[in-house]
């Protein structure tokens, strides 16, 4: 098989998946854990603004990155970025691509609630614009509050992504046979990733909190060397930002990234090291939360 991933069908996949007794409460489960890990939980303090501590984790280097509204649909293919994965390995193996995309399924709600333990102790933000001269970002805004910053969920997901589906095609011995489709979903989770600075939605900073929180929750997938090997990829063909801003930002990430491995090398819960590091950024005041909601309210009305 040579075909592109991308040329998989979401919509299709979904109606297979959730179709197939073997996946179905697998993939229920990890729908209700994403709705409310993410989407419920979001909601729900957004509109409780001060009932969590809530910090700015903008960095200056961000500033080198310009707000690329044209961005936007790369950044919202996320979703269909891991499901178009598991179209394509049931396509190439059958019925013996079943337990590794049950398994994959699971770790993807695991995710979700693996992140929300940070999440539930201090919410994080950064200075996004209010853009809503294109329909996707009135969507965005209405739907994100922007209140789980760090980790990126964004950056966890396409990296288990590429992670996984190359690791499952090792196991079955086709390394080689589809290594196309690896570089693939390689390329598209760096694409992703730069699209999330490029639209505003995450700082520089949560990229290394999400690189660390991946390595913490599968070590053999995402070990440090493949945390380097990600994050000195990106930026590496842009005019914006330039070399040398590029090689800054990828500095910086790369450099905080291993500050947390180091700092959590006590043996302590993984998540302490976010929080201690949530704890030296600027707190957003309670009025703050307040425009949010109140953002958010307009833009349903």
């Amino acid at each position: 098989m040579t075909e592109l991933l991308a040329k998989e069908s979401v919509p299709g996949t979904m109606i297979k998946i959730l179709s197939h007794p073997y996946l179905r409460t697998t993939a229920l489960r990890c729908i209700a854990s994403i709705f409310k890990n993410f989407f419920f939980f979001q909601s729900r303090v957004s509109f409780l603004p001060g009932l969590l501590p809530v910090s700015n984790v903008d960095h200056p280097l961000d500033r080198n990155i310009p707000f690329t509204p044209g961005k936007v649909r790369i950044y919202l293919d996320f979703v269909g970025f891991w499901i178009r994965s598991l179209g394509y390995l049931l396509k190439a193996y059958g019925r013996r691509a079943l337990e590794p995309v049950r398994s994959f399924i699971e770790s993807m709600g695991n995710l979700y609630a693996f992140a929300a333990e940070v999440y539930r102790k201090n919410l994080s933000t950064t200075e996004r614009p209010f853009y809503i001269k294109r329909p996707h970002f009135l969507l965005i805004h209405i739907l994100d509050p922007h209140l789980l910053c760090i980790p990126s969920l964004h950056v966890m997901v396409v990296a288990r992504t590429y992670t996984f589906f190359r690791e499952t095609v090792r196991l079955f011995g086709d390394e080689g046979r589809f290594a196309s489709q690896i570089n693939e979903l390689y390329l598209g989770a760096l694409a992703i990733t730069e699209a999330i600075l490029y639209i505003k939605q995450h700082s520089i900073n949560c990229i290394s909190a999400a690189m660390y929180a991946m390595t913490r929750f599968d070590p053999s997938l995402f070990p440090p060397d493949e945390a380097e090997r990600f994050a000195s990829a990106l930026f590496s063909e842009t005019e914006k930002p330039d070399k040398a801003q590029s090689s800054d930002i990828r500095k910086h990430i790369i450099s905080l990234y291993h500050h947390f491995l180091s700092d959590g090398n006590t043996g302590e819960d993984w998540k302490e090291v976010l929080l201690r590091f949530l704890a030296t950024q600027p707190r957003r005041s309670r009025a703050a939360a307040f425009t949010v909601k109140k953002n958010n309210e307009a833009l349903r009305q």
